[in-house]
């Protein structure tokens, strides 16, 4: 068996590269061109970001989604996987590899919610 072709020495991995390596209970990202790994969340890590997502998705207005494991793109050699996500549904419904940063609401943009703490924790 062959190994799946991958960047050589200097190269810049790209999201076409993702998707040849193996399911095998790491978390791969990529930042302008180098490839991070790292293991999946533990328990409590899942737990509190399941949470978190169910809370605000509780409060989202008509139109926006809140998720989870689908990644942010910012170009082809940068890939990242965030917790939770808040996106509009067009980006979801235009599909893809990744959602582009500006179909991912930020932090610092306004979403009326408020976050009980103690159901998260």
């Amino acid at each position: 068996m062959t190994s799946p072709a991958r960047p050589g020495s200097g190269d810049v991995w790209t999201v076409d590269d993702l998707q040849d390596l193996p399911e095998d209970g790491q978390d791969y990202e990529i930042f302008d061109g180098s490839l991070l790994v790292s293991p999946h969340a533990d328990v409590r890590h899942g737990a509190i970001a399941n949470r978190l997502r169910r809370l605000l998705d509780r409060q989202a207005p008509p139109g926006l989604l809140v998720g989870q494991d689908v990644g942010v793109s910012a170009n082809r050699s940068s890939y990242f996987l965030p917790d939770v996500f808040v996106a509009g549904e067009e980006a979801l419904e235009r599909g893809g590899p990744a959602l582009a940063p500006a179909d991912v609401y930020r932090a610092d943009q306004p979403f009326p919610l408020v976050l009980p703490v103690g159901e998260i924790f």
